[in-house]
């Protein structure tokens, strides 16, 4: 009996991961939609400062808990800066981006930030990277390419925000995994720091007195951000992230029900290919880290782009 009761103990820790990685995936394609709603009728820049204070409604007892002392006992503080300035860009422009982009299309370039972890993984940490997934990241940068349409009548500036960000959310990953000694609660602070000072910036002469509905609105993204943020991590303490990586992708189906139900967005046939080849390239590369039993960090699966 005592096989058959940890066997269904492990099935259900494996379900239960799962089911948080699926449910923090949807809070965080609702936080997506939210913000594109917002930054329809305020500033970037205000919806980011707003954000961000809302965001310690969530934080606030976590730094307790840990200590407010130890926020300031950082490892390497070079990096902890350069990685609060690559969040700050990832966010602050994916925002920039959905003001004149459909929701998927910004959500497909943001699903290729595994492949560009697997490229700066080599050049910045001196990771071996496979002649097969060199191949499979060549592959995913062809469906970036196909997805930005890089002609001088179809490349837009928005266009660029979104490649940027992406870029940027790669490189935080990145330096994420070079900062492991670094709590979580450390780690989402200084980020939050960093947006609500530079949401601050931006808002000097752009700022519009939002209604109590709009206000709150802006809140609750910190507080589904912080949210689904933690939903993913609990997910990757009680399943393998070589399982649950692929489903990390139900983010762009839901960017696609978003986009159709609440801004009418329907994503051209160049998108939905595009998408496809980056999808299975990440997923390919996540699969050829466990063939080589290569230890996938929980920082390697695409965390909720804002």
């Amino acid at each position: 009996m005592a096989p058959l009761a940890r066997n269904f103990t492990i099935r259900n820790v494996l379900l239960a991961g799962i089911l948080l990685m699926l449910a923090g995936d949807f809070m965080f394609a609702l936080n997506d939609a939210m913000g594109k709603w917002l930054v329809a009728s305020f500033s970037v820049g205000q919806v980011v400062l707003i954000r961000s204070i809302g965001a310690f409604f969530v934080l606030g007892p976590m730094i307790a808990n840990q200590g407010a002392g130890k926020l300031f006992q950082m490892e390497r503080p070079i990096l902890q800066f350069l990685r609060v300035v690559a969040t700050t860009l990832d966010t602050g422009l994916f925002y920039a981006a959905v003001v004149y982009l459909p929701l998927a299309d910004v959500m497909s370039f943001y699903m290729a930030g595994p492949i560009y972890v697997a490229a700066l993984s080599h050049l910045l940490l001196g990771e071996k990277v496979g002649w097969r997934r060199w191949l499979a990241i060549l592959v995913g940068f062809c469906g970036v390419l196909i997805i930005l349409k890089p002609s001088s009548a179809a490349f837009s500036l928005a266009s660029t925000y979104a490649l940027i960000g992406s870029v940027a959310f790669g490189f935080a990953i990145i330096l994420g995994r070079r900062l492991r000694g670094t709590s979580d609660t450390t780690l989402v602070t200084w980020q939050t720091i960093g947006t609500l000072i530079v949401g601050g910036v931006l808002t000097i002469g752009a700022w519009r007195t939002p209604t109590a509905l709009d206000f709150g609105a802006m809140l609750l993204l910190g507080v589904v951000s912080c949210a689904a943020h933690l939903m993913i991590t609990r997910a990757l303490k009680l399943a393998p992230a070589s399982t649950l990586a692929p489903l990390h992708y139900s983010l762009l189906l839901w960017a696609v029900v978003f986009g159709l139900a609440f801004f009418g967005d329907v994503p051209s046939t160049r998108i939905l290919v595009g998408s496809a080849i980056v999808v299975l390239a990440g997923i390919f590369i996540f699969h050829r880290q466990k063939v080589v039993e290569t230890v996938v960090p929980p920082e390697n699966v695409p965390k909720g782009v804002n």
